[in-house]
Parts: C-alpha cells; sequence; structure tokens
C-alpha cells in the first residue's frame, strides 16, 4: 500500500489551490489580500538577501584587510624577542618577516575574489591591506638594518675602503678609579 493512500486521516488537511474551482467565487479575497503578493514580497526578499550579501562582503573585505595588523604586532614581538645579534633564529625571524608580505602583496587579487561584486567597493580594503603588508616589510628592512645585514656605508661596496668607526658614548655612573 503506498504512503499516504487508504487511511484517511480526521487531522490531514488537503492543501491545493481551489482557485480554479467554481467555489471559490462563493468565497471573496479577504480584505487587503493580492493574489500576486507573494511575487513581490519574493521579489523584496530577494533584494533584500542580496544588500544582505553585499554587506556580508564588504565586512569580510575589511576584516582582511587588517588581517596583516594582527602579523605585524605578533612579528614585531618576535623580532624583540630575537635580540639583536646575528644567529640562526634572528635570520630565521627577519627572513619570515621580509617574506610573508612579499607573498601577501603578489596575491591581493585572489586574496580579495572572494569579495568581488559591483556592489562592494574592495578598493579601501585593498589599499589598506597593502599599507600594512608594505609596513611589515619595512619592519624586516629596520631589523635587518638593526642587525647590521644592510649595506649601508661605502666601505660595505668598496672593499678597498676601512668601515666606519664606531662611535660610542656612555655617560653617567662613579667612577671607579
Amino acid at each position: 500500500m503506498e504512503k499516504g493512500k487508504g487511511l484517511a486521516r480526521r487531522w490531514a488537511v488537503e492543501l491545493h489551490d481551489a482557485s480554479s474551482s467554481p467555489s471559490s467565487s462563493a468565497f471573496p479575497d479577504p480584505p487587503g489580500f493580492t493574489r500576486s503578493a507573494p511575487e513581490a514580497d519574493d521579489a523584496a526578499t530577494a533584494r533584500q538577501r542580496k544588500e544582505a550579501e553585499a554587506t556580508w562582503k564588504g565586512q569580510k573585505a575589511w576584516e582582511v584587510a587588517q588581517a596583516p595588523f594582527k602579523n605585524l604586532m605578533m612579528m614585531g614581538f618576535m623580532m624583540w624577542m630575537a635580540g639583536s645579534t646575528v644567529h640562526l633564529f634572528s635570520i630565521g625571524i627577519v627572513f619570515s618577516a621580509l617574506w610573508q608580505p612579499f607573498n601577501a602583496l603578489r596575491s591581493v587579487g585572489k586574496v580579495f575574489e572572494p569579495f568581488k561584486d559591483p556592489r562592494v567597493d574592495t578598493l579601501a580594503p585593498k589599499l589598506l591591506f597593502i599599507a600594512l603588508n608594505l609596513a611589515a616589510m619595512g619592519l624586516g628592512v629596520w631589523k635587518l638594518n638593526t642587525l647590521g645585514l644592510l649595506p649601508t656605508n661605502a666601505s660595505d661596496w668598496v672593499s678597498s675602503l676601512s668601515p666606519a668607526r664606531e662611535v660610542e658614548y656612555a655617560g653617567g655612573g662613579i667612577p671607579l678609579i
């Protein structure tokens, strides 16, 4: 026996469109009811859904654009913890500080591809993303300079020149002699 056939339930309601039957003219539509209203509601809900999706995409684009700031703070802390001497750990951190933003800058288009929509402006989030990654690269270059690995003196380029003399000054304290 097929499901729903043969057994009549008292509580079951048969839902079918009775507008084509002659008995539907005996019952007028209630005040304020129009038969075209569901189509208008569908268009309004579709428009609201598209607007909500565009708003969501805009918010997510800003979240993605601000993500390098968290990495910038973490990388700055790691560079501070690495110290100012040249060793394997500090070189690895500096390499990472330069490589990650470089790769992120190469793939800006791919990062913001999911948010591509005519109603969503991604120019400002892209510019923020680029600026934060350039700041991260600047932090890496600064650390290279503090480690003394950047060629900033003329003696770094010409071997016949003597290195620049370090000028240090320490003051304060009590003389021991």
